[in-house]
């Protein structure tokens, strides 16, 4: 498996792939990542064209288990962020 890619990879492929300096491909990538994070916190969701959506989704309370002494704990109600991956990006993966 490859390594992940970095932000600075990914500003400078940003910046190569819109023709322009890194600084402002740092300044859209955080913007987009600004907008992202707001939206999500705030109940929303946003749609990535290609990519995916990224949600949250809020989880019940539920009975748990402590793997170390296998006793059951309630874990209160709490939120997550998931993500549903795009049709056509699963396709290029796949192809």
């Amino acid at each position: 498996m490859a390594k992940p890619m970095t932000k600075t990879q990914l500003v400078a492929a940003l910046a190569d792939e819109m023709g322009a300096d890194k600084k402002t491909a740092g300044a859209a990538l955080d913007a987009i990542v600004g907008v992202i994070t707001r939206e999500v916190s705030q109940g929303g969701a946003v749609t990535l064209p290609g990519v995916g959506k990224i949600y949250c989704r809020e989880r019940p309370e539920r009975m748990v288990r402590n793997p170390a002494t296998g006793e059951q704990i309630k874990k209160e109600a709490d939120k997550v962020v998931k993500m549903t991956i795009a049709k056509a990006l699963k396709d290029s993966v796949n192809s």
